[in-house]
């Protein structure tokens, strides 16, 4: 019963760890909000973000994996480097740009095409089967069109509005707005609304954040130590996103960080963001596969709506709580479809390797010694004297 309970644990800690990871998510899209009512670019944002992550998880790795830290090979950095502009500048600087020409409503909608972007690329690598006539093949699935469904309920869909709380009467973004209106109305003219353009942007940074969750479990298992492999990308992404920032904005303003929203933004992102949830990222991915993280993705969207409605003023509609309602629902039947693969193969395994050992038991009857001879039988055995003496 101890080890059922052991076993049920162990398989929980993923669980738990990447529902730690959409909450922390879920801060920095609250955090992005709030630098941009701040008139912050958020290509510096971005740059910041991965140079305050790479600062402080440097000497972590060093330290942490120093004396278990296999010799590094050029084929690590080169995917580092992908990994980096993958996961890092491009997709975090496409789905910014994306959200500048249309809104941030749709830019937060369309994240939740990462699932079923991961579910494809993983099938095409060999991550996943797909196995669509299998029950646990099916349940996947459907449970990815449900949070994808869900999602897109929860963003365009609104509905009566519902109050689950009383109102906190608290509106961060508003307040920052009204402080620095002039900013807010030069970044707001500075770019035209475009849609198509948009969408096209936000599908991209959603195609590079899933490639760069298969690339990230083909880095783990060639370089399994999170902390460096890690800090790697950081350094990658710190420098490819500053280049970028570099080439649009040289503004020395928008540089400078003070004791005020921007240097939060930057800590949080860089250093809980990026560092901790990363490395807590990594070691699911590598534990259960990219398209186990990719399944938590449309949760952040349940806990931006609600941090939304407690901080920045926004209301909770009809549409809110019943998308939030199906992306439990699919989640919860990828991870039924998953678990069921996941016994499926443990029991192949135990078929196939054997693990069943056969003992061999061998009886062998032992005839009891044979009595002694008699007087008479060892006079009749032995030769008489005359003859010997003959």
């Amino acid at each position: 019963m101890g080890g059922a309970g052991w076993g049920v644990m162990e398989g929980m800690k993923p669980v738990a760890g990447m529902v730690v990871v959409q909450f922390a998510f879920a801060g920095v899209n609250i955090f992005y909000k709030l630098v941009v009512c701040d008139g912050m670019d958020m290509r510096i944002l971005v740059a910041y973000r991965y140079l305050f992550a790479c600062v402080v998880l440097a000497p972590l790795a060093y330290f942490v994996e120093r004396k278990k830290r296999t010799k590094l090979t050029w084929r690590v950095i080169l995917l580092s480097f992908v990994c980096g502009l993958c996961g890092g500048s491009l997709a975090q600087n496409l789905y910014i740009s994306g959200m500048k020409l249309t809104s941030a409503t749709f830019a937060s909608a369309m994240t939740n095409l990462i699932p079923a972007i991961t579910f494809v690329l993983a099938v095409l690598f060999r991550y996943e089967g797909l196995a669509i006539r299998a029950v646990p093949g099916q349940a996947k699935v459907a449970g990815t069109l449900l949070r994808v469904g869900g999602a897109m309920l929860l963003t365009f869909y609104k509905g009566a509005q519902v109050t689950l709380w009383p109102p906190t009467h608290i509106n961060l973004a508003a307040q920052l707005a009204a402080r620095h209106h002039s900013s807010q109305s030069r970044l707001a003219s500075s770019e035209e609304p475009n849609r198509a353009m948009g969408s096209l942007l936000c599908t991209g940074s959603c195609f590079f954040y899933a490639l760069w969750l298969i690339l990230q479990a083909r880095l783990s298992r060639e370089y399994p130590f999170h902390y460096s492999t890690t800090a790697f990308m950081c350094l990658m992404s710190a420098l490819q996103s500053a280049l970028f920032a570099l080439c649009f904005d040289r503004d020395p303003v928008q540089w400078r960080l003070a004791f005020d929203v921007r240097l939060l933004a930057v800590v949080y992102t860089g250093v809980l963001a990026s560092v901790v949830m990363l490395v807590v990222l990594s070691w699911c991915v590598k534990r259960r596969g990219p398209l186990f993280a990719s399944v938590f993705n449309p949760m952040m969207l349940v806990v931006v709506a609600v941090l939304s409605s407690l901080l920045l003023g926004e209301d909770l509609h009809l549409g809110s709580v019943l998308g939030a309602v199906l992306i439990v629902l699919g989640l919860y039947a990828v991870l039924w479809g998953k678990g069921r693969e996941a016994a499926s193969a443990d029991r192949g395994k135990v078929t196939a390797a054997g693990e069943v050992p056969h003992i061999d038991v061998i009886v062998h009857r032992h005839l009891p010694p044979p009595p002694p001879p008699s007087p008479q039988q060892q006079y009749q055995q032995s030769p008489p004297a005359a003859a010997v003496a003959r």
